[in-house]
């Protein structure tokens, strides 16, 4: 007879319940559903690139697989961020505006780059 997820519900709930009855710690209750999310967000937070992840997931829009299944915090934003800047290319020197915090600033559309106001 074919594995269905009613068969690995109980089976992760026999073995919850056997660790609860063992250790003093208690395990919360896990269920493959929650395996879903754990290894959507653990392959999302690995770069695996989102179609590819949406595709293994079965999900027909991204945006489940993005918003619903990817579980990422503020650890996971510095971890970007700190490797973005060590990725980074040498910045470029840059230019030193003296303008007043109200003035509006577009870039013309010459050649010479000047700004207006």
């Amino acid at each position: 007879m074919p594995e269905v997820a009613l068969h690995w519900e109980h089976r992760f709930q026999h073995a919850v319940k056997r660790y609860n009855d063992i250790y003093k710690i208690q395990m919360p209750s896990i269920t493959p559903h929650v395996c879903r999310h754990t290894y959507c967000s653990n392959q999302a937070r690995a770069r695996m690139n989102p179609k590819t992840l949406q595709y293994l997931m079965g999900h027909s829009e991204i945006s489940v697989t993005m918003d619903v299944y990817t579980h990422l915090g503020l650890d996971d934003a510095k971890d970007e961020i700190i490797r973005l800047k060590s990725s980074r290319m040498p910045e470029r020197k840059s230019i030193a505006l003296n303008v007043t915090p109200c003035a509006v600033w577009r870039v013309s559309s010459s050649t010479s780059n000047a700004f207006h106001y």
